[in-house]
């Protein structure tokens, strides 16, 4: 008969059900040679629509509850089985790098390296340049709060065959005024009091296939809205992967501020290691 152990670990390659039974990531690697998905984390910008929060610190580290977001970020992302992780850091990065403290902090699983930009290369620039992006990879930006269940969307990018993903979430966008249609000669067809317009918006986390990187010219600023146009133009598959799970991009005051009192208000819904 198989040892308990072997029997656990035979019903659980998944990480976080892994993690959950107590088996943890090096578990994995020593029963089956599993190997974390490499994530980078954006973690660069200078975060000006945030002042004065980020007037002496980087965006990254504003605190949600007790923690800095990007704390929140890659604790999230250990417990989810992806705990090689890459912060590609420029503004103030030096502060980022002081606080994890060379990349231990006290999270088991946890393999954490720095990238520094030595100037901006924009938010798909500076993927052309981080070396060892040799394998499917993941990317997110580093003021995300979010349940996201990441092995669900890489899952999905696998069956699409896609060489990017985009994760995507459905926004309501209220419009505080009359909105008129008209015909072409100005007659009024119909009219609007404050209406609500629904869109799928990027999360700002994607998959990605390293042959992406050969779009991107090394050293050159590209952000990611111009990859994804230079993608379809060159005829490459890109997907979307609709998310209904909580998310927030913490880039303005408000939004901020709401990220502080939901992440208060439903904490255990961000599962952390």
């Amino acid at each position: 008969m198989k040892p308990a152990g072997k029997r656990r670990l035979k019903r659980c390659r998944d990480p976080e059900i892994a993690a959950n039974a107590g088996i943890g990531i090096a578990g994995l690697r020593k029963a089956f040679g599993w190997k974390a998905m490499r994530t980078v984390i954006l973690a660069g910008g200078k975060g000006t629509r945030l002042a004065p929060y980020t007037t002496v610190f980087p965006k990254p580290l504003v605190p949600i509850g007790e923690r800095p977001i990007l704390e929140i970020i890659v604790r999230q992302l250990v417990r989810q089985g992806f705990g090689d992780i890459l912060l590609s850091v420029g503004h103030l990065g030096e502060l980022i790098e002081a606080y994890f403290q060379n990349g231990h902090r006290n999270i088991p699983g946890l393999r954490l390296q720095y990238y520094r930009e030595s100037h901006p290369l924009g938010t798909a620039g500076s993927l052309a340049v981080i070396p060892g992006l040799e394998e499917t990879f993941l990317a997110m930006n580093g003021d995300i709060l979010t349940t996201l269940d990441f092995n669900a969307l890489v899952r999905h990018h696998r069956q699409q065959r896609s060489c990017l993903t985009i994760a995507m979430h459905r926004k309501e966008v209220p419009i505080d005024l009359g909105v008129l249609e008209t015909d072409g000669g100005g007659a009024l067809l119909s009219y609007s009091e404050k209406p609500k317009y629904s869109f799928d918006v990027s999360m700002g986390i994607y998959v990605y296939e390293p042959r992406v990187l050969k779009y991107i010219p090394a050293g050159r600023y590209m952000d990611f809205p111009d990859l994804v146009r230079l993608l379809l133009e060159m005829g490459e598959k890109i997907s979307g992967y609709r998310s209904d799970d909580y998310w927030l991009d913490i880039g303005r005051r408000e939004d901020y501020e709401l990220a502080q009192a939901d992440f208060a208000s439903r904490a255990s819904e961000f599962r952390i290691a």
